[in-house]
């Protein structure tokens, strides 16, 4: 996993019409954050944003696949920003805007269901 300078500095200056976005590099990519939050990654020289249940019909339908920092190894809270998202300013704003709504919150769990007690 890497990313260059170049496509770094590219995917800031994309999120223009969102506001300032900052990067911090980390494990060999870099984290984007708005606002202190962190709700998109560059891997690879590709943008990933976060999803949940909400948007994630959004990325598939529009080809995007979940991060894959290892082969085999998926983290389906992120995927992939398509092109022409990435290539319109505009449209990368709009697409951040459940990214955000959803950075730094914790992943609900399911309830463990409790175990039945058998009568003897």
């Amino acid at each position: 996993m890497a990313v260059s300078e170049e496509f770094l500095n590219y995917v800031n200056d994309q999120f223009r019409e969102l506001g300032e976005v900052t990067s911090r590099k980390m494990f060999g990519g870099a984290g984007i954050y708005f606002d202190g939050k962190f709700f998109a990654l560059v891997a690879n020289d590709e943008l990933y944003m976060k999803v949940d249940d909400t948007n994630r019909p959004q990325f598939e339908k529009a080809g995007s696949h979940a991060f894959e920092p290892w082969e085999g190894q998926f983290m389906n809270g992120y995927w992939s920003v398509p092109p022409d998202v990435l290539e319109d300013p505009a449209k990368l704003a709009e697409w951040s805007q459940h990214p955000l709504s959803i950075a730094g919150k914790k992943a609900t769990k399911k309830p463990k269901k409790k175990a039945s007690k058998k009568r003897k």
